[in-house]
């Protein structure tokens, strides 16, 4: 921040080098860090109080702008080992990021280097220093907001000229994020979890044969899957059914994603229809649970506020467990609308919507909550087994 000088008391006065201007017409004045510039997106709050980089590097955030709730932001800095993007340079698409407060220098045994120059490098912009609780507060009575994102080191902000780019925005919902983070070309993945100690393993062998569609996939997914034997083939979110076909899988993962399901469903949803009458064994998160819905028949809906987090409370009907998980979604399946050969398998304890289902007919299911960001830390593993029990009994 750029100090002035007070006249009248000679006090240093900071100026405010950031701003955050909603759609409605507020400008929220802050200090700016990271990148520079200005972005436009959808304003969303997050509860969780770890895992910042991981965020932060989720394509499923493309198009947000991200709020956290728990103040002490930064302060483990960021390293090379938590991104979630598959290409580790690649923008996840998250527009902005806005803490309680500037971290100092990170104290952490791994860190690489500070919150504010990995967020400038990464073309992420920040705003600290303005009342979080407030703008949450907002949001859970009005719903997330549009906006725009401002940081210009000198203070000087055309308000009007961003409070029309705010208003101007369409918003996420009717729109298709995917192509902004899916993959440009078909790949392989064998890299395992992490341990301490001995960082990220290499899978070694392999019992069956994963084509993951990505519409925004998360690594930690692909490395989950590589662990439970998978060879894991990751394709573009476009790939059709008789492509996936050709590969001879012995199952399909359908990932995680950003944007309104029900466009991104235009081209995805007869693709996973064919799969599934043609009773491959197939597992969802998140987006790819979702557009599961759409395709045995159900409805999606804008949420909101959304769900962001690692600490909701989910019901698994099928064991009666409650676990505690990660979540990151906007849009939710109307569980009033899941036809009769669907089961609902997992509901959220916060406000009652879905979070899982399975088919009766086919040999598939899917989650809204995300199992391999490990909140509780391993409630959720169990999905992976589950999703290797199918395609063993599929192939038997």
């Amino acid at each position: 921040m750029s100090p002035d000088q007070d006249e009248a008391t000679g006090w240093t006065v900071p100026v405010h080098t950031g701003v955050l201007v909603l759609a409605s017409g507020e400008a929220i004045s802050g200090f700016g860090f990271g990148a520079t510039g200005a972005a436009v997106g959808e304003v969303c709050f997050n509860t969780a109080m770890t895992g910042y980089q991981e965020i932060l590097t989720d394509p499923s955030y493309a198009g947000q702008i991200v709020t956290f709730t728990f103040p002490h932001i930064g302060n483990v800095g960021v390293n090379d080992e938590d991104v979630e993007t598959v290409d580790l340079e690649s923008r996840s698409g998250v527009r902005g990021v806005i803490v309680a407060a500037p971290s100092g220098d990170p104290s952490n045994y791994r860190a690489l280097r500070p919150l504010g120059e990995w967020l400038a490098a990464r073309g992420i912009i920040g705003l600290s220093g303005i009342d979080t609780r407030a703008l949450t507060t907002l949001i859970r009575e009005k719903g997330m907001q549009n906006a725009v994102i401002a940081h210009a080191p000198d203070g000087v902000f055309d308000l009007a000229a961003l409070r029309a780019e705010a208003a101007a925005w369409p918003g996420i919902d009717g729109m298709d994020l995917v192509p902004s983070v899916t993959a440009p070309a078909r790949y392989e993945w064998d890299e395992t979890v992490w341990r301490q100690a001995a960082g990220y393993g290499k899978r070694d062998g392999a019992k069956f044969r994963v084509v993951a569609v990505d519409y925004g996939v998360k690594r930690n997914i692909l490395r989950l899957l590589a662990e439970a034997g998978c060879e894991v083939i990751v394709v573009p979110a476009t790939t059709s059914a008789k492509d996936i076909l050709a590969l001879s899988p012995d199952g399909v993962f359908l990932s995680n994603g950003p944007g309104d399901p029900a466009e991104t469903g235009k081209y995805a949803v007869p693709t996973i229809r064919e799969l599934l009458e043609r009773k491959v064994p197939t597992f969802g998160i998140c987006l790819g649970h979702q557009m599961m819905a759409l395709a045995v028949g159900a409805r999606t809906t804008k949420m909101p506020q959304g769900h962001h987090g690692a600490n909701h409370p989910v019901k698994d009907f099928t064991t009666g467990k409650v676990e505690i998980v990660s979540m990151n979604h906007g849009f939710a399946v109307d569980r009033d609308s899941l036809p009769a050969n669907v089961t609902e398998t997992h509901r959220s304890l916060f406000d009652g919507s879905n979070c899982g289902i399975a088919l009766a007919d086919r040999p598939a299911f899917s989650v809204q909550h995300h199992p391999e960001a490990s909140p509780g830390p391993q409630d959720s593993h169990y999905l992976f087994a589950r999703f290797v029990d199918m395609m063993e009994k599929a192939r038997a």
